[in-house]
């Protein structure tokens, strides 16, 4: 049986991550927080709270970035971007060094009417965090343009979450991430 770890912000605790577990069926056992990990620096420091369930895990799923990219006073985002993608690589670094299968789910996009998220914003972090994870061998679930096509039809009214479309779509992601990532280890 293989050990799953789901880690992240709301898209994660809130969207696909209620969907994975069903979706990888009974090969695998799927854990995540019930906390919200919002930041990457949040995120990191679940590394440390739920190292016992990590250090079980054949394969770890994380996201971060939609509360890095936030900029709600209009002085830039909570997280210079520099910053955001060392906090990445530090996560998939302490991942990787426990012999884990590190998939890393980029930020999602939001619709275009968000005033406090912008998805010019978000492709820049992707951009700058992606090529170096893939450098690392982390394995890249690659959500922003899964989801960018249909923004109306992915996101809700809230402007950030997961429709039920796009959890659907995030989760299938998701699972096949994970096996891919199992399987290519």
């Amino acid at each position: 049986m293989k050990r799953v770890v789901l880690l992240g912000d709301s898209i994660r605790l809130l969207g696909y991550g209620k969907r994975v577990p069903a979706l990888l069926g009974e090969e695998f056992v799927v854990w995540q927080p019930e906390a919200n990990g919002m930041y990457a620096q949040n995120v990191l420091r679940q590394l440390f709270d739920n190292a016992d369930r990590i250090r079980e895990a054949d394969a770890v799923h994380f996201n971060a970035g939609l509360w890095d990219v936030c900029d709600l006073f209009g002085d830039g985002p909570f997280t210079p971007k520099d910053f955001y993608v060392s906090q990445i690589l530090r996560i998939a670094d302490l991942l990787q060094k426990q012999g884990k299968a590190v998939i890393f789910a980029s930020t999602t996009p939001v619709r275009p009417e968000n005033p406090y998220n912008k998805n010019e914003e978000i492709a820049a972090y992707n951009a700058a965090v992606i090529p170096a994870l893939r450098e690392k061998g982390v394995w890249i679930n690659d959500l922003y343009p899964l989801l960018l096509p249909d923004l109306y039809g992915n996101i809700t009214e809230d402007l950030v979450h997961l429709s039920d479309k796009g959890e659907r779509l995030a989760a299938e992601s998701t699972a096949d991430a994970v096996r891919e990532a199992l399987a290519g280890r």
